[in-house]
């Protein structure tokens, strides 16, 4: 069940009734809940509670498993993205994915931001340079690289190839960030630089995290969803969540009772 605490705030995707199989296995079952623009939402829950199932069903990254299956909606601003004749490949570029690990391409740093407009196909030279540009310094990595955008990605440390996977998906100008633990490989310092980075994103995208780290949940999220089984146990405000959960199973969870 969720709770919806949201003082009037425009949602950016409502989820109904959505489930989701892997042939015969149900990973997701019966989802109902809506995610705020401009806000950070985060999924919280067990290894194998379908977060991240959830979360890659947002920009349909599940279409790829043989034998994967939705029912339900997801409504992205209204229209369901699981809709006859939807273009897959335009829904990902308006619904980025930051991954778990790092992985840059093996090209120059210019050349990974540089990726996605090029594909597109839109930007002359110098609009090329300008979203570039832009892009890094929205990962706030441009300050550190801008002396050598022409070497390799591959020797950047893993926070900076993070913060440039972030500045790749930026490039194309999404609507909403999806990152699944994008923190989990990371140093204590290079994450709080991600966190830091996910609170200024949210000015002006709608941000999707599933994190393992309750703690990263607390400090950087406006909103929390716990996950359990497949199903949404409690979706609430991040602060009301933690301190205040209606479920029993939230409140073991969170407590470390449970799970």
């Amino acid at each position: 069940m969720w709770s919806d605490d949201s003082d009037n705030l425009q949602s950016k995707i409502e989820v109904n009734d959505f489930s989701f199989f892997y042939g015969t296995f149900q990973a997701l079952s019966g989802l109902n809940l809506p995610i705020y623009e401009r806000r950070i939402t985060a999924l919280i829950g067990p290894s194998g509670c379908g977060k991240s199932t959830f979360l890659r069903s947002l920009n349909r990254m599940n279409d790829t498993v043989p034998g994967a299956r939705a029912e339900g909606e997801v409504l992205l601003n209204g229209q369901n993205i699981y809709a006859p004749g939807v273009d897959v490949t335009e829904l990902r570029q308006r619904v980025g994915m930051v991954f778990q690990r790092p992985n840059p391409f093996p090209q120059s740093i210019y050349d990974n931001v540089a990726f996605g407009p090029r594909v597109l196909g839109r930007p002359k030279p110098r609009e090329l340079a300008e979203i570039v540009e832009t892009s890094l310094a929205d990962a706030a990595l441009w300050d550190e690289v801008k002396d050598n955008l022409d070497v390799p990605a591959l020797g950047l440390n893993p926070g900076q190839q993070q913060r440039l996977c972030i500045a790749r998906t930026l490039a194309v100008r999404p609507e909403v960030i999806l990152m699944d633990e994008p923190c989990s490989a990371l140093d204590p310092m290079a994450t709080l630089h991600i966190e830091d980075l996910m609170r200024r994103l949210a000015e002006a995208y709608t941000i999707v995290i599933v994190t393992h780290n309750m703690q990263q949940a607390a400090r950087v999220s406006d909103y929390t969803g716990f996950f359990w089984l497949g199903k949404l146990v409690e979706y609430r405000r991040t602060p009301d969540l933690f301190v205040t959960p209606k479920e029993s199973l939230t409140e073991a969870y969170i407590s470390g009772r449970q799970g």
